[in-house]
């Protein structure tokens, strides 16, 4: 699958070379003023409260509705009466399959996301510190993201087998080279600023500079980052659970639509492709327009309106 928004796109989101970092004060007031900013956005604060109730219902699922039976009676009913969503092809209530599909995507999302981050930032960092490793790093990245993602995911996927860990762990390894490259971007123009500098003449602890000064300096584009790479796993573990690749013992929007596939009701029964499609764009579209106005947020300019 491919991010939800160009590469090209995602370094605009990066925003400017970051500066010198500001004192404990001076970044207290200015987070202020970055969510003060971001308030004023209607799209960031609906994209927010989506992703959040998004997460409220992965987290309640067992509250809202009972897990999807084996089987019902009532075949392929159109939306209405006791099935707000409809029936399946088995009987099944579709909006608890599609409630309980959430638990799934967001934990796939969620873990995916901080793995690729995780490791992504730590080599990005690292290579922007290190020149000698940057070399190797900037390499792997490059050789990496030249080669046919979806195609390789769908191959690992099949050898290893369909199991929610192995979707995670095949998404997280084909997602934390475009975070390294984004971070990377930031990481080379921060190494090379004067604090950076002064901070190697007063010690040689190296993993401390990293994480006292260069982490931090960075952290917005690892929050650009996070959003992004939720949303790409969401549309690739849905691929991969779409062509059978998924965990058959746990409920997905991927599942749903291969299920709707492999029981020919795809096209009869519109309602079994709509609202697990609809589960899906709202979380990647609204992750894509919460990074973009959290990047808008950050610019100091629109601090002051």
């Amino acid at each position: 699958m491919t991010s939800p928004i160009p590469e090209s796109a995602l370094v605009d989101l990066a925003g400017p070379t970051p500066a010198e970092p500001e004192g404990t004060a001076d970044g207290t007031r200015a987070g202020r003023a970055t969510w003060r900013a971001f308030r004023r956005q209607p799209l960031g604060m609906v994209s927010l409260v989506i992703l959040l109730l998004l997460v409220a219902v992965s987290i309640a699922a067992p509250l809202l509705v009972d897990a999807p039976a084996s089987y019902g009676t009532d075949v392929l009913r159109p939306p209405g009466g006791g099935h707000p969503f409809g029936t399946d092809a088995l009987g099944r209530d579709v909006l608890a399959e599609v409630v309980w599909g959430t638990r799934q995507s967001v934990l796939v999302a969620v873990a995916a996301s901080v793995i690729a981050i995780a490791f992504g930032t730590l080599v990005a960092v690292v290579g922007a510190y290190v020149k000698a490793v940057d070399a190797v790093v900037g390499v792997v990245v490059d050789l990496t993201l030249s080669l046919p993602v979806l195609p390789l995911m769908i191959l690992v996927a099949a050898l290893v087998g369909p199991s929610t860990s192995t979707i995670i762990g095949v998404v997280a390894a084909f997602s934390w080279p475009e975070v390294t490259r984004l971070v990377r971007s930031q990481a080379l123009a921060v190494v090379t600023l004067p604090y950076v500098d002064a901070a190697r003449l007063m010690t040689r602890r190296h993993g401390w500079i990293i994480g006292r000064h260069i982490v931090p300096a960075v952290t917005p584009v690892i929050v650009v980052s996070v959003v992004v790479t939720a949303s790409r796993a969401v549309l690739s573990a849905a691929g991969l659970a779409f062509l059978g690749l998924g965990d058959p013992t746990t409920w997905s929007w991927g599942r749903i639509l291969y299920e709707a596939q492999q029981s020919g009701a795809m096209v009869s029964a519109w309602w079994l492709t709509l609202f697990p499609s609809l589960a899906i764009l709202a979380l990647v579209l609204s992750a894509t327009l919460l990074s973009i106005a959290y990047n808008d947020a950050r610019n100091p300019r629109n601090h002051a309106r």
